[in-house]
């Protein structure tokens, strides 16, 4: 074993929560629950900044897979402190297929996508295509938090909205996308709820999630609630 990952497994079992080891596996069933460590997320971020300035970790990043779900998890969060784009895309498209769980996948924003979204944008495009579940569920992800302000696109809702798959974490995914779009794009996203574009089941999950939202007025709300296909 790589002095490295012995190092940081040795440092991941001194921050373990019993408790919180068997709260976090109920959580996510997609994880074998022996490889979770039990670990609460500020203080793995806590961990993260500590070990982001070593030499050492790129060591750690390139010891794939893991043997804990921890590992992983703390792998996207150095991830995402990386400055340098093109270092932080290169570091992604080999973490990425190891990806095994939706917390894993949603703990990873890069701020460095911030000043790079052109780019990016091509990258999510790629990653929509690629057919493994959390790639797919990760790229609807920076688009949601990348290009629903500012940067925002009609085209960028036609390209969730063609996603097809049979995974329930990608469709709670576009589910998401599409509550957060009609909270912050109500006139661009209301269309695509209008003609049925989206599944049944994401299609009324999409509802629910903007109804339950504070960021959708009432009369939205009772109007998207009559679109809710039986």
């Amino acid at each position: 074993m790589a002095g490295i990952q012995k190092e940081i497994q040795t440092r991941l079992f001194k921050l373990q929560d019993p408790n919180y080891k068997n709260f976090q596996s109920k959580l996510i069933p997609t994880v074998n629950p022996d490889t979770v460590i039990g670990v609460r997320t500020p203080a793995l971020r806590k961990l993260a900044r500590e070990l982001s300035g070593e030499p050492e970790i790129g060591e750690f990043l390139k010891l794939l897979p893991h043997a804990y779900y921890e590992e992983n998890n703390l792998h996207g969060l150095l991830i995402a402190a990386v400055r340098d784009y093109d270092t932080v895309m290169d570091l992604l498209e080999k973490f990425l297929p190891y990806v095994d769980n939706w917390a894993t996948c949603d703990l990873i924003s890069p701020k460095v996508f911030q000043k790079h979204r052109p780019e990016l944008y091509g990258a999510i495009r790629r990653w929509l295509k690629s057919g493994r579940t959390y790639t797919v569920r990760f790229g609807i992800g920076m688009l949601m938090s990348f290009y629903l302000d500012d940067a925002f696109r009609p085209e960028i809702l036609e390209l969730v909205a063609a996603v097809r798959s049979p995974e329930y974490y990608v469709n709670m995914m576009i589910a998401w996308f599409f509550a957060t779009a009609l909270a912050k794009q109500y006139d661009a996203a209301l269309p695509m709820i209008q003609n049925r574009k989206l599944e049944k089941w994401t299609h009324n999950k999409t509802i629910q999630k903007a109804i339950e939202s504070y960021r959708i007025g009432g009369q939205q709300k009772t109007y998207l609630r009559s679109m809710k296909v039986k």
